[in-house]
């Protein structure tokens, strides 16, 4: 192989590799190295490529002279990676050879598990409050045709089963807005403090109503940060319904505001707003896990609340939108805090 070819190899910016046609690796690039194992280079391809679908690939390109393709699934240690793998025929000063490209699609494929992940989750969660409705019509229109009590009791079913698919829908439209926003930065200043004082009036009912009590600790002064209005109220007013339902009867809500100043997380100056509550909290194993669509701690208790396992998951594109940064702590026993870093500039 001339030191041109060679070059040329080395500057493919995906794994690459030449096979002779008496199938040794004439040469690989950095990343193919890295991918294959450092020294691959002369050895017989099938030493280093184990793959029975990729071994047919090459041998057939070598052999009939045409361009194959296939998929080539490993792991780096960390999680499993997809590869599509082309191999096209080229000639050496040698003779012909098969050069082989290895394309990392596995963000492809991890996008298209989530897509059927979410489509499954929606379809179930629908699913159980249709199938209760189903049910209670055909009672109604059957064995409690004449039976007023219970007319009334499973009105009142229904009636909780449609708020429920209603809210769900709701969420998703939210999210589905969300996402289309997210690379889009804000432009319009809010004084963040009184958005925070609003939002605080505005769940006191419900807070009242739970038992609970919700503190503030703000600045008296403006706090002037880039934000949409809408998207911020509703972060932090879904922080704090969170709080009031999960923390129980009893349990203490401070809502906090910093001042601007220098964050080393944000690299800029920024607020620390958050949320923090006195409830049993949770195990830390789920922490890193809250701001899945559709996850929950407790299942049966988020729904009976009338959680729809989105609402973590739009605060977490909404505060990404708004380029800041969130942190959740919580331990069984000791309450829970979000803490939401914003940029203020």
């Amino acid at each position: 192989m001339t030191a041109v070819t060679a070059e040329m190899v080395e500057a493919i910016p995906m794994p690459a590799v030449v096979i002779r046609h008496d199938e040794r690796i004439e040469a690989a690039n950095a990343a193919a190295r890295t991918l294959l194992g450092p020294n691959i280079g002369g050895r017989h391809f099938i030493t280093a490529l184990r793959q029975p679908s990729l071994l047919d690939t090459i041998e057939s390109c070598l052999r009939d002279r045409a361009s194959r393709s296939t998929t080539y699934l490993t792991n780096d240690g960390r999680q499993d990676t997809t590869f599509r793998v082309t191999a096209g025929p080229v000639t050496l000063d040698s003779g012909p050879a098969a050069l082989v490209c290895f394309e990392d699609t596995t963000h492809v494929a991890r996008s298209g598990q989530i897509r059927r992940d979410f489509v499954a989750n929606v379809s179930h969660e629908l699913r159980t409050p249709l199938t209760a409705l189903i049910g209670f019509i055909e009672t109604l229109k059957g064995p409690a045709r004449n039976d007023p009590v219970g007319q009334a009791r499973f009105l009142d079913v229904m009636e909780q089963e449609a708020h429920r698919m209603n809210r769900l829908v709701a969420d998703l439209l939210s999210l589905s807005r969300v996402e289309a926003e997210e690379r889009v930065r804000p432009t319009d200043r809010l004084d963040l403090a009184a958005l925070l004082r609003d939002t605080v009036h505005g769940v006191a009912p419900l807070a009242a109503e739970a038992g609970s009590e919700i503190v503030t600790e703000l600045p008296e002064g403006r706090v002037s940060v880039p934000g949409d209005a809408d998207q911020l109220r509703q972060v932090f007013t879904n922080l704090v319904e969170n709080a009031i339902k999960y923390s129980g009867a009893g349990a203490r809500i401070t809502v906090s505001l910093s001042a601007p100043e220098f964050q080393p997380r944000l690299r800029a100056s920024g607020v620390v707003a958050s949320v923090r509550d006195t409830g049993p909290g949770i195990d830390p194993i789920h922490i890193p896990r809250l701001t899945e669509r559709f996850y929950r701690v407790d299942d049966h208790r988020s729904r009976e609340m009338g959680g729809t396992g989105l609402g973590l998951a739009i605060v977490k594109h909404i505060v990404n939108r708004h380029r800041g940064r969130m942190r959740i702590e919580s331990e069984i026993g000791h309450g829970m805090c979000v803490t939401l870093l914003l940029p203020s500039s």
